[in-house]
């Protein structure tokens, strides 16, 4: 089992990667592989379209920024934790447009059942506020994606201004990983129920209803 750890801060080794390191160490300890996936700033990340493109081209149609090259690569993981710093009292930028054309396009690719049922989290970093707005925005990512929400015994949440002084923050360190250990225990019981004969939730035709008509 292996869970993929989404970096989506603009600095590769900065507090949000302080919050992950911490949950990839426990992840260790419990018999979980782990990776880091940096966002990365070389290149821009472009907004979603709206374009509905990514129904016929099974992909999303803008190709330069590594989106589709992820979507294909976080098929094979069995969890997710997106980790973000807080801008202004919401998750980043770049992890916000990543995110909105990764789990749009995969939905109506009918690739979602790279996501579907697979266990996600998310975790911030903040030097003060905006943390409680910022996870709530990231977790509707998750709830529109049939993926179960793991958390920890707070909202999953580091402060500090630098990689030092999230270390500092002891009660957001153990938070990590007692998410982490919650992670994993979720994969072991999925991992479980398969081998029992535990059977997927039955899928229905999705239904849109519009509120104007």
């Amino acid at each position: 089992m292996k869970v993929l750890l989404f970096n989506g801060s603009p600095h590769k080794k900065g507090c949000t990667y302080t919050a992950l390191e911490e949950i990839s160490k426990t992840l260790k300890e419990e018999g979980i592989e782990s990776e880091i996936y940096h966002i990365g700033t070389t290149a821009p990340i472009y907004p979603c379209r709206a374009c509905s493109a990514c129904a016929k081209l099974g992909k999303c149609v803008i190709t330069e920024d590594g989106v589709n090259d992820f979507v294909e690569y976080a098929k094979d993981f069995d969890g997710y934790i997106f980790g973000s710093p807080v801008h202004y009292g919401s998750a980043c930028g770049g992890i916000t447009a990543f995110l909105d054309r990764v789990f749009f396009s995969a939905l109506l690719s009918d690739r979602m059942n790279y996501f579907r049922h697979k266990p996600a989290s998310a975790i911030v970093s903040a030097r003060r506020s905006g943390t409680t707005a910022a996870l709530d925005q990231l977790n509707k990512y998750f709830t529109i994606s049939e993926m179960p929400i793991i958390s920890g015994r707070y909202w999953n949440m580091v402060h500090g201004h630098n990689a030092a002084e999230v270390k500092q923050d002891i009660e957001g360190m153990q938070n990590m990983r007692i998410l982490a250990r919650n992670m994993a225990w979720h994969l072991k019981c999925q991992e479980a129920g398969k081998k029992a004969g535990v059977l997927m939730p039955k899928e229905e035709e999705i239904v849109y209803t519009n509120f104007i008509r």
